[in-house]
């Protein structure tokens, strides 16, 4: 999976797959009862997946796949790579303020040219709302940076998940999936 020149915050994939939406989902729950590398919460047709609470870190990504059956044999996967969800709001969050705040420095600036009076702390206001902004961005960028391989990780269990073979991915056998970058 090539996504590291990708400008997309939380990478999508989608692709078709021979097997019976029943055969994947049985597929992931057997993996949840083998594996304590990551974990696995299905929720009907959606699968959760993401690394153990010993081994997550502030920027863990998860992966979240939803399965769609076309025909008996056949199905959709349609996956979301993102950061955890939690993370994700905080960063929103701190977009939407900062935003909320130039516009509100914006128009107090406006207010005090109109009245012809000193509106230099309010410009100044308004480039460190810009200066953060681009440093929250820069953050985010070093968190995605900062995780590539663990997206790769989370991608390369779910494809042999997929594959039905009965070898459980575990700390130990983590090799496989440097091999498949």
């Amino acid at each position: 999976m090539s996504y590291k020149n990708n400008i997309a915050l939380r990478p999508r994939f989608k692709f078709g797959i021979n097997k019976n939406k029943d055969t994947i989902l049985n597929a992931f729950d057997e993996a949840k009862s083998t594996n304590s590398f990551f974990v696995i919460t299905r929720i009907d047709n959606h699968i959760f997946i993401r690394k153990s609470n010993e081994n997550r870190q502030f920027w863990s990504p998860q992966l979240q796949i939803e399965i769609t059956e076309i025909e008996e044999h056949s199905s959709i996967i349609s996956g979301l790579i993102g950061p955890n969800p939690t993370v994700w709001t905080l960063f929103m969050f701190l977009h939407f303020m900062v935003a909320g705040l130039f516009i509100a420095f914006g128009i107090w600036t406006y207010a005090n040219i109109t009245l012809k009076t000193s509106y230099a702390i309010q410009i100044s206001f308004m480039l460190l709302m810009v200066i953060i902004w681009f440093l929250l961005y820069v953050i985010g960028r070093l968190g995605k940076e900062s995780s590539n391989r663990e997206i790769s990780d989370l991608y390369a269990f779910m494809q042999h998940t997929i594959s039905l073979k009965n070898k459980p991915q575990t700390e130990t056998n983590l090799e496989f999936t440097k091999n498949l970058n």
